[in-house]
């Protein structure tokens, strides 16, 4: 499947995900999705972008702290969640 990412347009290999959710927020969805002018699929990519990075983030903060001081690593991941909690 092509896919735009700015002005440029990649191939790239797609999977299909079906994913239950209560009626209310699928809803709350779909206006969220209008609100910003994208697809519903659209939306679900960006979400689930950010949070993979969010994953990844934590992961290589906590991988550090392993190999080093751990009172300071997990400073750090304190400072991170404080920074991005809504």
């Amino acid at each position: 499947m092509k896919y735009r990412a700015g002005n440029n347009v990649q191939e790239v290999d797609m999977a299909t995900l079906t994913v239950r959710l209560p009626d209310d927020k699928h809803m709350r969805l779909k206006a969220l999705a209008k609100r910003k002018h994208i697809s519903i699929n659209k939306l679900m990519e960006e979400l689930s972008t950010q949070a993979i990075a969010e994953f990844d983030a934590e992961t290589r903060f906590r991988a550090m702290a392993a190999r080093g001081d751990v009172t300071k690593g997990l400073a750090v991941l304190d400072m991170l969640d404080s920074a991005f909690s809504l």
